[in-house]
Parts: structure tokens; C-alpha cells; sequence
């Protein structure tokens, strides 16, 4: 896994999956939606990507560019 993002992208990408977190810690705590069985697909899905997000930041890596995606960040 070599680096193929720049600092601007780590940027974005340490922004986007901390709000990814902060969302699904807001509908945890909340119960937001009231529906039980979306609510945890929702924030499992939420944390689960913002987790990735951090991932790639931290290490200067990005899936899809590395899928063959050009991303514009």
C-alpha cells in the first residue's frame, strides 16, 4: 500500500470520516431513527466508513485511486 494522496486529500478525508463518526455517535446517543433495525445498520455503517476515512488519512492512501479512480482532491 504506497501513499497516492496529498495533504489536501488527507485533509478531506480526516474531515469526512470525522464527521462520518460524530454522526453515528449523534444517532446513538439520540436513538435517531426510532426504527431499531435501520438504526443500527445506520450507525454501524456510519462509524464503520468514517473509521476507513481515518484510515486512509492516516495513511496517505486512498481505495479508490488505488481502484483506478481519479478523485479531484
Amino acid at each position: 500500500m504506497c501513499p497516492n494522496i496529498e495533504r489536501k486529500g488527507r485533509i478531506a478525508r480526516a474531515i469526512s470520516g470525522s464527521l462520518c463518526i460524530a454522526f453515528g455517535v449523534v444517532c446513538w446517543v439520540t436513538g435517531w431513527p426510532e426504527t431499531a433495525g435501520y438504526r443500527w445498520i445506520i450507525i454501524l455503517t456510519a462509524l464503520a466508513a468514517g473509521g476507513f476515512q481515518l484510515f486512509e488519512a492516516k495513511k496517505s492512501w486512498c481505495a479508490m485511486r488505488a481502484c483506478g479512480i481519479k478523485t479531484p482532491v
